[in-house]
């Protein structure tokens, strides 16, 4: 692979795996705020108990997403 180092390799890893984590967790958001929305529209009478399920299940997705950089960086520091 030319005169790539095993480190500069497992950053460039590292970097793809935390872009990946990023862009996925930002498209899950997108499609849970997209049906919440659309939820909240077709009865506005839920949009209460719809908000608050949506912030929480945004929540868990930030989570997992937060831990999955973190484990990247932890793997590309290694």
């Amino acid at each position: 692979m030319g005169n790539l180092t095993d480190v500069a390799i497992a950053f460039l890893a590292a970097g793809f795996g935390a872009a990946g984590v990023t862009f996925s967790a930002a498209f899950g958001i997108s499609k849970l705020a997209s049906a919440a929305f659309s939820g909240m529209a077709r009865q506005p009478e839920a949009a209460g108990e719809i908000r608050g399920a949506m912030i929480i299940t945004a929540a868990m997705i930030e989570g997992v997403a937060l831990l999955s950089v973190v484990i990247c960086l932890l793997l590309g520091l290694k």
